[in-house]
Order: C-alpha cells, then structure tokens, then sequence
C-alpha cells in the first residue's frame, strides 16, 4: 500500500494557525495529506491535535532581528524537515517563508509552498538598516528560493510586486485570505442607534491604526457625531510598536472609548456594532474585515494593500488615506448619520465576502494547487 503522502506546515504561532488556517490544512486532508504542524505551541496545541494534524513544537523569538536567533531557527527547522520527509512544505507569513523556506530548500524537501500573509514591521517601519533587511528579504524569498519546486500563495495582488514577481505567474496563487465560515457569522441587521457603535478588532500595536482610530473618534465626537469606538484585542509584547496596557487604559477612561481586551466571539462583535474599522499600515487580507464583511458591516479603512482587497471606497465602505485621522473622522461621521448608507455598503461588503473570500473558495483553490503538487 502507497504511503499516505505529508504536507508540513511552518508558522509562528498555534493560535495564528488555529484562527487563520483550518481551511487549508483541512483542504490538505480533503486530498488525503497527512498534516502535521510546526509551531510554537502555547494555548492551541490541543485545538489542532483534535483537527487530526500531528503538532511539532517549535521554539523561536517571533519579531526578533537577532542574526544568533535566525541561525538557530535555520538549523532547529531543517532537522524538523529533514526528519518529517513532508511531501510539501508549506511556509506561512515571513519569518518561516525565509528561514523555513531556506531550509526546506537545503533538505531537499519535495514541493514548497511560500506563503507571507502581510509583510509586517520589515515594510512599514523606515530607516537605512529596515530597507537593507528588506531588500535582503526580497532577494531571498523572489530570487534565490524560487525554483521549479516552490510556489507562492499571497493574500493580494500587490504583495508579489515586493518581491519582483509577476501576480499572474505560473508558480503564483492569489487567494481570499484563509477564509471564513460564512455560517460563523451570519448576515443580521444593524443594532439599534444613537449611539453608532464603532468596533476595531485587532492587536494592540502601533501598525494596525490603534492611535489613529482613537483620534478619528475622538474628532467625530467634537464635530457632533453620535459614535463610540470599542477595541478588541490585546497588545503583543513580541511587538515593539505594541501599545502599553497602561495607554489603552487611560483611552477607556474617555467618553466614548473604550477597550474590551481579546475577545473569542468576535461573531458577536459584529452582531452589536454598526461599523468596522480598521486604520492600518498595510496588511496582506486583514481578517477581521473579512468577517465584519460577512456580517453584512460598513468597513473604514486605510487605502493600503490589503485593506483595499476588501474593500472599495464608495461600495463596501470608506477608504481614507494613511494616516489620516481627519478623514477617518469624517467618513465617520457620514456613516453615523446615514442609516441608508451603512445598509447599502454593509450588504455590498457582505455579497463581495460571499463572491471572493468564504472557507470553501479558499478550501477549493487550495485544494487543487495541492493536487497539482501531488496528483497521487
């Protein structure tokens, strides 16, 4: 009897597969792959064992620079590779699509998926010693692993162009994000209003437009719109632009602001808000306005990659630009008037999830890229 064949996921965290990635790793066992995951377990190990995926733990400094920290993820990886004999390795956001894709290509290993969900800190922070790092990055992940055995998977059209790749390349897939279970959150009617209740639901860094989104609300109030802003999340400390406790605190002391911290019921966050928002730097699919989407919400957001794979200004929302908390700000407050408005964008927001970016599309494309890889 043939060996079942293997596919081998690296990622950085159990709870960012966990939350993220279920539809892959099952479209894996849909074509009868064998999963096991690589990662650093914390609270989720258990989540995906009862998935039916074998879990390798992992230990690594996720966001670290250190050079004596890459080297010693480089050899902890390529041990894992190397003894797992994965038919596919599939490489999930950057820190593992270089240092997992750098070792997979050193063992040898059959396929390589490279997947860099978001580009993070490397492409939104500034300064001579970030732009060498991300060129290096560059060259490493469009140039030097690219080969007839490695395919990419972005979240958007841009992304590819970072690494001086064509978006409609052979060994290229755009696909909606990881997907989400439209049955997970249900199409509802708006809460009642006054007051327009505005949610973010991310982590608590600086990169994600916490700051700014705190200011817009701040200047939709002055200028009279009956909104309030509630966050969702916690701060990352392996972030160094996360936000202190102590900050997100002192906002919640504010009229109309305040901070709830993680929730796990983010379906009903969209359920008892009006709008979704989002002031981020750049994303590669964000999330959580896929699922505001599916919710049938009104989206601002900043018109960055990612955000914009979303959302259309003037059809699924507002788009302002980067760093603009004015703009924000009066976006708001044309929604917080606007019943009519926020029905028209929230039901378009809610068709273009339906159209591009649910669990089984995604489960569907996924599915046959591996089928290609191993047509056994």
């Amino acid at each position: 009897m043939a060996a079942m064949p293997k596919i081998l996921y690296l990622v950085t965290e159990d709870w960012f597969f966990a939350s993220h990635f279920l539809p892959m790793a099952r479209a894996a066992q849909d074509c009868g792959f064998e999963v096991a995951v690589a990662t650093r377990v914390r609270a989720d190990g258990a989540r995906l064992k009862a998935e039916g995926f074998s879990v390798i733990a992992i230990e690594s400094e996720r966001g670290s620079a250190s050079p004596l920290a890459s080297v010693r993820d480089f050899f902890q990886l390529r041990k894992i590779v190397h003894r797992e004999r994965a038919d596919i390795v599939h490489c999930i956001a950057l820190r593992p699509v270089v240092i997992g894709g750098l070792a997979a290509k050193f063992s040898s290993a059959g396929r390589i998926v490279l997947a860099p969900t978001g580009l993070g800190h490397l492409w939104v922070e500034r300064g001579m010693v970030v732009w060498l790092a991300r060129a290096l990055v560059g060259f490493i992940v469009g140039r030097w692993l690219r080969g007839p055995r490695t395919h990419y998977l972005f979240e958007n059209r841009d992304d590819p162009r970072e690494f001086g790749i064509d978006p409609d390349a052979a060994d290229v897939t755009v696909v909606g994000g990881a997907g989400v279970d439209a049955a997970n959150f249900p199409e509802s009617g708006e809460p009642p209003a006054p007051p327009v209740k505005v949610a973010v639901v991310s982590r608590m860094i600086g990169p994600k437009g916490i700051v700014e989104a705190v200011e817009a609300v701040r200047r939709a109030r002055a200028a009279g719109a009956p909104v309030e802003l509630h966050l969702y999340g916690d701060p990352d400390p392996d972030n160094p632009r996360s936000i202190p406790q102590t900050t997100l605190q002192q906002w919640s002391a504010e009229p109309g602001i305040a901070w709830h911290g993680h929730t796990s019921d983010v379906a009903r966050v969209w359920h008892e808000h009006h709008i979704a928002m989002l002031l981020s730097y750049r994303e590669g699919l964000p999330r959580s306005l896929v699922e505001a989407a599916a919710a049938g919400r009104p989206i601002v957001a900043t018109d960055v990659t990612g955000c914009r794979e979303v959302v259309r200004d003037g059809e699924e929302g507002l788009l302002v630009p980067l760093g603009d908390s004015d703009a924000a700000a009066r976006a708001l407050t044309r929604l917080a008037t606007d019943a009519g408005m926020r029905r028209r964008l929230g039901a378009a927001a809610h068709a273009r999830f339906s159209q591009r970016f649910t669990a089984e599309a995604v489960r569907r494309t996924v599915r046959e890229l591996y089928r290609t890889f191993v047509p056994s």
